[in-house]
C-alpha cells in the first residue's frame, strides 16, 4: 500500500463527517440518522458505490434541505468527497465505509427517501451481485419509503438493461427511462432536471470521453 493510501486512511480516522463501523454488527445510529447524526427531519438521500463522493456532494449542493450519505467500501475514495465538504463546510453529507452487502445493518424502516446508484460495477458475471438485482432491491425495501425513488445511472448497456428487465419483471413503478441521456432526451429537461445530470462523476467523464453512451432510470418499489 502507498503512503499516500496509509496517510489518507490515517487521516480520515479524525474526519467528523466519516464513519466506519464495524460491517458484521447493527449500526447502534440505526433509525437515529435523523434525530442523532444529521440532527434535522429532512429528507435522507444514498449514494451506493459512492467513490469519490461526487455525486453526493454535487446533490448535497443543489439540495441542502436534504440529508445524502455516500457509501462506499475504499475508504481512499471516500476520502476526497469527505474532505471536500470539511474544506467547503457542506454539513449535510456524511459518509459511510462499508460493504453494501450489510447495508441493512445501518438503516432502519422507512428512514431512507431516496436511493443513488451512479455508475455500479455491471458485474459481468455475477448478475446476483449487481446493486440493481432483486437480492439488493429486496435489502433496500427493508428502509426505503414505499414511496421512495431508485436512480441509476450507468454507461453500461449490460447493467442498463439487466435494470429494465428487472423493472418489467418484478413490476417495479418505472417514472423515467432512457438509454441515451443526453441526446433529445435531455432537451425535454427542465432547467433544475438538467442541473441534477450537470453533476458527472470521475467515471461518467472517463467513460463519456470513450464515446460511451450515458443510460437513466428511475423507479419506485
Amino acid at each position: 500500500m502507498g503512503k499516500d493510501k496509509l496517510k489518507r486512511f490515517e487521516e480520515i480516522k479524525s474526519f467528523p463527517n466519516v464513519m466506519e463501523p464495524p460491517v458484521m454488527e447493527t449500526y447502534e445510529k440505526k433509525g437515529h440518522w435523523h434525530k442523532e447524526i444529521f440532527k434535522n427531519d429532512n429528507p435522507i438521500v444514498l449514494e451506493l458505490g459512492c467513490g469519490k463522493g461526487e455525486y453526493s456532494v454535487g446533490l448535497a449542493k443543489l439540495y441542502p434541505n436534504k440529508n445524502f450519505v455516500g457509501i462506499d467500501i475504499k475508504g481512499n475514495r471516500i476520502y476526497i468527497g469527505a474532505k471536500q465538504c470539511i474544506e467547503q463546510d457542506i454539513n449535510n453529507v456524511m459518509f459511510l465505509r462499508t460493504r453494501i452487502d450489510f447495508i441493512n445493518n445501518f438503516f432502519d424502516t422507512d428512514e431512507i427517501d431516496e436511493i443513488w446508484l451512479t455508475f455500479s460495477d455491471p458485474q459481468p458475471k455475477k448478475p446476483r451481485k449487481r446493486l440493481s438485482s432483486k437480492p439488493f432491491i429486496d435489502r433496500y425495501s427493508k428502509f426505503l419509503k414505499k414511496d421512495g425513488k431508485i436512480h441509476v445511472k450507468t454507461d453500461s448497456d449490460l447493467l442498463f438493461e439487466f435494470t429494465e428487465e428487472e423493472i418489467q419483471q418484478y413490476k417495479y413503478n418505472c417514472h423515467e427511462l432512457t438509454w441515451d441521456l443526453y441526446g433529445d432526451y435531455h432537451n425535454q429537461l427542465s432547467e433544475d432536471q438538467k442541473k441534477l445530470f450537470e453533476i458527472r462523476t470521475h467515471y461518467e467523464k472517463l467513460f463519456s470521453s470513450r464515446g460511451s453512451v450515458i443510460k437513466y432510470c428511475c423507479f419506485s418499489l
